[in-house]
């Protein structure tokens, strides 16, 4: 099976942004916003060998994957993962 790769829609781009600006803000440092940061990844490339790891939502094909306070909302299609929230 070929690598599936992980897009990003724009909005999920911009709350994700918005999250690491918050925690910087509040934390006066970067440190937690990196290790959130880290945690995003290993989430994305988990989905990547297991695109159905997500419980399914109330919206039409996407999925939702946890991440302590947050969730990564997705869609998997034949060779792609579309993060579209986050």
């Amino acid at each position: 099976m070929a690598q599936l790769k992980i897009l990003w829609t724009e909005t999920a781009i911009l709350q994700r942004n918005y999250i690491f600006e918050y925690w910087i803000e509040r934390n006066k440092s970067n440190t937690y916003a990196k290790k959130l940061n880290q945690k995003i990844k290993e989430r994305t490339e988990l989905l990547k060998q297991n695109p159905e790891l997500g419980k399914k939502t109330e919206f039409k094909n996407t999925r939702a994957v946890s991440l302590g306070h947050y969730s990564i909302l997705y869609q998997n299609y034949h060779s792609k993962i579309i993060i579209s929230g986050f």
